[in-house]
């Protein structure tokens, strides 16, 4: 009996600047095909599309919406997604692929807690359709952000970081109901902020913890103690669960062998990896791919980013 035939997930590598990690895709020639790719992709970032004209459908995995001149669409890396128009017609959209961590983290250098956190909410499982209608505000940063891309102005990066950060707390508003957040900063939080700010961008390097209490200015003893008032989990427990939750993600996302996943983010050895694993997860590496991964029977094509637009594609 033969196998049935694998479904396609393309991948779209998008090569962001590192000092202004912003894409902006806009023209005439950005229309989107009437005609059904047949395959759903994902990408590096965090996609914004901002429909200009006509309407159509975005399909996820397992579902589809309409979607209308004026509406913008945010869709985290992590989601499967295609969209077409309706037929007889070529939407016309702008794209804004963004890094938003990269691009927001200069405005405060993580020395906030919350602010650590908005600028992580969404990277992960975010995809909404929002109407001009019913999200004007939403509306208007994305048709300015827009605009300081195509004029760039004098400031424009500038302009653009602050726009970003507005429209990064309004999505992080609607999206509230389905993530609950804390409104109130733990006492002490300023004083271990240069930890937690360094076990981001550094949680696959070999540190030791007395590195993070002289960041922070404090002996070891005080800076453990502090920590685990504030964070409610010692500063080995909270490096560890960062590095089980990328590796979550790269389980989910990629198919990289455990070995390899477990050594990207930190672990020298794999069963301390499947150990804290199972411990944070409640399940083991490979069980946890056998579950959530959105590679589980089906193939991935890379693409070097969304280049063409889908009709031109279609017409080569």
């Amino acid at each position: 009996m033969a196998r049935p035939k694998k479904s396609i997930i393309e991948y779209r590598d998008y090569n962001l600047p590192s000092h202004f990690p912003v894409l902006l895709l806009t023209g005439e020639h950005w229309r989107i095909s009437d005609i059904p790719s047949g395959r759903l992709h994902i990408h590096n970032c965090l996609e914004i599309g901002f429909c200009e004209s006509d309407s159509g459908t975005m399909e996820f995995e397992d579902t589809a919406y309409p979607f209308h001149a004026g509406d913008v669409t945010v869709v985290s890396c992590d989601i499967p997604h295609t969209t077409y128009s309706t037929t007889g017609s070529t939407s016309k959209w702008s794209y804004l692929f963004v890094n938003l961590a990269d691009l927001l983290y200069p405005l405060f250098l993580g020395t906030d807690i919350q602010n650590i956190d908005l600028l992580s909410f969404s990277e992960h499982h975010l995809s909404l359709i929002m109407s001009r209608e019913e999200y004007p505000i939403i509306y208007s940063l994305i048709i300015r952000i827009i605009d300081e891309m195509k004029q760039k102005e004098d400031g424009y990066e500038l302009s653009v970081r602050g726009l970003f950060l507005a429209l990064a707390t309004n999505l992080m508003r609607i999206t509230s109901a389905i993530k609950n957040r804390g409104n109130d900063q733990p006492k002490n939080a300023l004083v271990i902020a240069p930890a937690l700010n360094y076990v981001r961008y550094h949680y696959m390097d070999d540190f030791q913890m007395e590195y993070l209490a002289a960041l922070c200015g404090l002996s070891p003893t005080h800076f453990r103690r502090l920590f685990s008032s504030v964070m409610h989990t010692s500063p080995l427990e909270h490096l560890n669960s960062i590095r089980i939750r990328k590796a979550a993600d790269l389980l989910r996302m990629t198919e990289d062998s455990v070995v390899n996943i477990s050594e990207r983010v930190g672990f020298h050895s794999v069963s301390s990896f499947n150990r804290h694993f199972s411990e944070i997860m409640n399940t083991t590496p490979r069980e946890w791919r056998h579950q959530m991964s959105i590679l589980k029977d089906q193939s991935i094509l890379k693409y070097n980013g969304w280049m063409y637009a889908e009709l031109l594609k279609r017409k080569n």
